[in-house]
Order: structure tokens, then sequence, then C-alpha cells
């Protein structure tokens, strides 16, 4: 399948678009009609993080996990000192991610995005081993070779080792600049992480860390942490924070068009950004409404109003 090359002189600026900087959005709908009803040129990132195309059923449950008063009291699940937990499920949510034509399915998504996009905007696009080779292919084609920037690698260590094949333990997030001459890049907002040997690099290198590469080590969402939502495929906040803070100023707007439990908007609102967010699931739309309600967005319903 082939796509048109991205004019990037053909992006028009709309006025509404100023209106969009201090807002925050949540839109519950199909993301083409929520693409569609956006104005030009207002997002300083767009960031996709869609479907996997395992083809599987995907299910995560939400727990609520009660302490016992004492150490060796009975309950479901042992923790830390002997002590006990009781554990009871609160939600469950589950979607099929199966696609015959997955790039089919999502470059348009993709492309109508685009115009969203700042002149010196970015966009990342999240996916794994599965897909991630052939929608590099059609990006490059849509948007020229020359405005792909970097291959990020974010490596965990997390889940089950099969014994007949290596784990497979990263995802890839793809990074575009509209404008390949032109773009935010916050070199001094980077996170520091620790040096694997900081003997070697001396105590004042040691203390004051070193900036990642494009493989980013990050732990998976933990299960009964508090930043869990029991969304599937929620991804750590650690990780979005640092593409927001890198890529974006105070003041800018994240656009998230498969928003899942809301971590892009998160990531923009506790780094003074804007965001709109986007996903047709009901359940998705009601857990980011929960995790954001401090941030007061505005909630945005497409769906077609019910008949009879």
């Amino acid at each position: 399948m082939t796509y048109p090359r991205w004019d990037n002189r053909a992006v028009r600026v709309d006025s509404t678009a100023l209106a969009l900087a201090p807002v925050r959005k949540i839109i519950l709908g199909d993301n083409l009609a929520g693409l569609a009803s956006l104005p030009d040129a207002f997002a300083a990132v767009v960031y996709v993080d869609p479907p996997f195309n395992t083809g599987k059923v995907q299910k995560r449950d939400r727990i609520k996990a009660t302490s016992t008063k004492s150490a060796g009291e009975a309950g479901d699940r042992g923790g830390f000192g002997g002590r006990r937990y009781t554990v009871e499920r609160v939600a469950s949510s589950t979607y099929t991610d199966s696609y015959d034509d997955f790039e089919a399915f999502l470059m348009p998504r993709i492309e109508a995005s685009l115009r969203c996009l700042t002149k010196n905007g970015s966009l990342f696009v999240h996916l794994d081993y599965r897909e991630v080779h052939y929608v590099k292919v059609a990006l490059d084609r849509m948007l020229g070779r020359e405005c792909f920037i970097n291959e990020i690698i974010w490596a965990y260590d997390y889940g089950g080792r099969p014994k007949n094949r290596w784990p497979a333990k990263h995802d890839t997030i793809l990074w575009y600049a509209r404008d390949p001459t032109h773009y935010v890049f916050r070199y001094d907002e980077i996170d520091r992480v620790p040096y694997m040997a900081p003997a070697l690099a001396g105590p004042l290198k040691a203390a004051r860390g070193k900036t990642p590469t494009d493989v980013w080590w990050h732990t998976v969402v933990p299960t009964s942490g508090r930043e869990k939502t029991g969304y599937p495929t929620q991804k750590p906040l650690g990780v979005l924070s640092r593409l927001v803070k890198v890529h974006s100023r105070a003041g800018d707007v994240v656009l998230d068009f498969f928003a899942g439990s809301g971590t892009t908007g998160e990531a923009a609102a506790l780094n003074d950004r804007g965001f709109v967010l986007i996903d047709e699931n009901p359940d998705a739309v009601a857990i980011m409404k929960r995790r954001l309600a401090a941030h007061h967005p505005d909630l945005i319903d497409l769906r077609a109003p019910a008949t009879g």
C-alpha cells in the first residue's frame, strides 16, 4: 500500500488552534472523527500507542489489596514481613487485539493527525516487534526518510521467559519530526540516570548521573503500584514524561488519539502542558476522567445519540 508524501508546505494554520493551548480535553469517539474535529497545527507532540496486533484478547483485572492487621494473619496473598493481604477484584477490561491488515488500520489515522502538528512538532509511534518494521517502512514512504530522527527502545525486565526463543522485553518508539531541520529537543530537560560503573565515572559525574541513550531502561507499571489503573497496555508515566518534557515547552499541547488510560494526559498536565486525548472505549474514558479529575478536563462525546 502506498501513501501520498507529506508536504511540509501544505499545513494550514488555523487561528482556532490558539484556543486549544490552555485547554485539556478528553474526546469519546472514533479517532478518525475526533481528529477531523480538531484544528490545524496546534499540537507540539503527537504520540501514538495503538493496539499491537497481538492476535489475542487482552484482559486486565483491577484489584484492591487490603492489609491484615498483623503478621501471620490469614489472607489471600503474602507480603513483606509475613503480612498477609486480602485481594478483591474491583474491575476488569478486555478488547480483541487482532487486525487482518494492521497497516491499513493504522496509517490513515496517523495521516489524519499530521495536520495537527506544529511546524516544529514531533510524531512518536509506539509499537512492538510484531508490526514496527512494517510501520517504519510505511512512515518513511508517507513522511520521507529524512524526517525520521530516532528509534527509541524502551527496555524492561518483567513477565514470563519462554524457553524456545529470546524473551521479548522491549517496545520501540519511532520518532519523526515534521521538519528535520527545526524541531524541539530540550537537552537540558533530560532526566539523568545512574552510571552502570559509577567508580569509573568519578564522584562528580556519578553524583550528577548521565543522560540516557536511545535505549531507555524503565520498569513497567507495577501491578500493585499507585500508578496502576487496571487498563490493558497502560504505559509508565516516566516514559511519557520524558517525551513530553524534552519535545515540548510549557503551555504546548500534546495529542494522543489512542489514549487508553490517559498516561499521556497526566504526563502533559504534570509538566504544565495541555492535552487532547481521544479514545472510543467508554471504559478508557471513564478511567481518564477519574485519573485526570484534578486537572479538570473537558469531556466531548462524539458518539451518535441513541435512537428509539
